[in-house]
């Protein structure tokens, strides 16, 4: 395996990273900013709703998208066994 190869996994994994914890971020970053406007408008102050919220979100799409985060990582997986391989 020389360095060409290393540096092309290496930057694939980081791609798969980003691509896997990306709706989860997208989506915890939204809420947050949805429940700051609201919070900022009645003026209610209550840090645990903006907390539970962003964790039912994230929960809600490890559900939904759970499934193809698992075949994203599964591929990726079966890449690097058969890059070793060979």
């Amino acid at each position: 395996m020389d360095t060409a190869q290393v540096m092309d996994l290496l930057r694939e994994a980081v791609g798969v990273a980003i691509k896997l914890a990306s709706p989860m971020l997208l989506l915890s970053m939204l809420v947050g900013v949805v429940v700051a406007i609201f919070q900022a408008v009645t003026q209610i102050h209550e840090q645990t709703i903006s907390f539970v919220l962003k964790l039912i979100v994230v929960v809600g799409v490890l559900l939904m998208a759970g499934g193809w985060m698992m075949d994203t990582l599964m591929d990726y997986t079966r890449q690097v066994f058969a890059l070793i391989a060979s």
